[in-house]
């Protein structure tokens, strides 16, 4: 059986560290448009959130709509906005993390995006909590990326950096 609640901790305390990096950038630098990725700071945490919003209700055996989700560029209009949501969120995410038994059943699952032909997607339960957890550390990167364009210092949220115990050593 996965055990999916360590790394889904380690995944918000990064999340809680890069947030930190954004909450005191001005409306603008969080609105900068980037040549890559989804262009904004805001667009990039809004997508990222609304997967894992996606996902979450995917294991648990939901179908769903990208028009149903509570993260959109859209319905979502500011940084403070998007941290109170995620953190509702994040409870559920756990919830659904700890509430799975079977997770090597298979999910199915239909996207319909504009412009392009609809797709079946198939995979493992555990393969949708490892796609959940994965896609969040892709963006992350990206909005990293953006940050030190801005001129903010983010950097190290390794695993090992930010979960392996520590201690110094004594002469």
């Amino acid at each position: 059986m996965p055990q999916y609640q360590p790394m889904y901790d380690y995944l918000v305390k990064a999340r809680e560290r890069l947030f930190d990096w954004i909450r005191p950038l001005a409306a603008e630098q969080y609105a900068r448009e980037f040549p890559y990725g989804l262009k904004t700071i805001h667009a990039t945490l809004v997508h990222t959130a609304s997967a894992e919003w996606a996902y979450g209700n995917r294991l648990r055996g939901r179908q769903i709509s990208f028009s149903d989700s509570p993260f959109t560029v859209e319905k979502v209009k500011s940084f403070a906005e998007l941290e109170t949501l995620w953190k509702d969120l994040t409870a559920q995410t756990r919830a659904v993390l700890s509430e799975v038994k079977d997770w090597d059943t298979a999910v199915e699952y239909r996207i319909a995006l504009p412009n392009a032909p609809a797709v079946r997607i198939r995979a493992t339960k555990t393969g949708i909590a490892a796609q959940l957890l994965f896609h969040e550390v892709h963006h992350r990167s990206q909005v990293m990326s953006m940050l030190r364009q801005l001129g903010v210092a983010a950097q190290n949220l390794d695993y090992s950096a930010m979960m392996f115990e520590r201690r110094e050593e004594t002469a």
